[in-house]
């Protein structure tokens, strides 16, 4: 029941992005006031979450490969502070490098990495984004993944207006001829220092966004990976290991494991994942469904992927659910990161 409710109000938040509606927030009025007295409150606590910038990840990674099988794929990361890996201090660290390193070491290619994301963006700053990642018009990005929605949330940014943008980042990033893979807005619940009732607020909106994120994603011809619950069994098991020194963005771990659940989505987009493994498997609960229900299902299942389907259906657009069994990523060394 409440997958369905969720279904519906994503297709909503959906609906209203692609009609130019933006009344439709992310919790209720009601709980506004507490809300923000609450997010005051924790950001003190946790210390806005704010710690040196990212590591700058930039280069050329699996170089051992080069010349064996065509030039570089690119990958470009666009996004907030956990696209551009903020909170740990290695560039080898951060979800772009680990991202690039795993491709790498699927495509026997070198991989290309160039990162615009930016701590503390909030969607509406992809467009500026997708300028920089389109800016060279002869070197358009294979692929490009796309983390957001934290702080559409913790800023109050109207769900319709989130999607909105999300979506059209993607339309922009496809029509230019590049994959793309969003990693859905993670589960603010699993802040250690927040409290009820802002946690399950958090947890409310963030589900909720996700679900939108998905649907407005995947009818532009993009895939999402759920990153709502990936780490929050595992943050609130292991808080100190899984978060970072500033308590609020993942550690190395909880970026390699953010990684390890975006890498395969990552490489079947490029069509180097094993067939065998495109076909949905019924004993893991994949398959066809509206896309609407496979946005919900998905903000409640760790690293779950969805994608286009059918075009239209009895309940319009159809979506392929798929729970992919999640693979270390292989490790490759990288070049020296690109100087800025």
């Amino acid at each position: 029941m409440a997958g369905l409710s969720r279904a519906r109000v994503a297709r909503r938040i959906a609906a209203g992005a692609a009609y130019g509606g933006g009344g439709i927030g992310l919790v209720g009025a009601a709980a506004i006031g507490l809300l923000l007295a609450e997010v005051q409150m924790a950001k003190r606590v946790v210390g806005n979450g704010h710690t040196p910038h990212a590591p700058r990840g930039e280069g050329l990674y699996g170089y051992g490969y080069a010349g064996q099988d065509g030039p570089p794929l690119r990958l470009t990361m666009l996004g907030d502070s956990t696209a551009a890996g903020q909170g740990v201090h290695r560039a080898r660290q951060t979800p772009g490098a680990l991202i690039a390193s795993g491709l790498a070491a699927v495509a026997e290619r070198p991989v290309e990495l160039c990162n615009v994301a930016l701590p503390g963006a909030q969607s509406d700053d992809l467009d500026r984004q997708v300028g920089l990642a389109l800016s060279d018009t002869s070197r358009v990005p294979d692929i490009c993944v796309i983390m957001i929605g934290a702080n559409d949330v913790t800023h109050r940014m109207p769900a319709t207006r989130s999607v909105r943008h999300l979506s059209s980042a993607v339309r922009r990033l496809r029509t230019a001829g590049a994959e793309v893979v969003v990693g859905t807005c993670p589960d603010l619940g699993t802040v250690e220092q927040v409290q009820q009732p802002l946690r399950w607020l958090a947890r409310r909106a963030s589900r909720q966004l996700a679900a939108a994120q998905t649907i407005g994603t995947v009818e532009q011809g993009g895939r999402t990976v759920s990153l709502g619950d990936l780490l929050g069994p595992e943050f609130e098991a292991n808080p100190r290991e899984l978060f970072g020194p500033d308590n609020y963005h993942p550690s190395a771990e909880g970026y390699a494991t953010a990684a390890m659940a975006l890498l395969p989505t990552v490489c079947a987009a490029l069509n180097l994942w094993p067939a065998e493994d495109e076909r949905p498997d019924a004993s893991r609960r994949e398959g066809f469904l509206p896309v609407a229900r496979a946005a919900a299902e998905a903000a409640s299942e760790p690293g779950t992927e969805v994608t286009a389907a059918m075009p239209t259906g009895p309940r319009g657009p159809w979506a392929l659910l798929k729970r992919r069994r999640r693979r270390r990523v292989p490790a490759t060394d990288p070049a020296p990161a690109a100087s800025t």
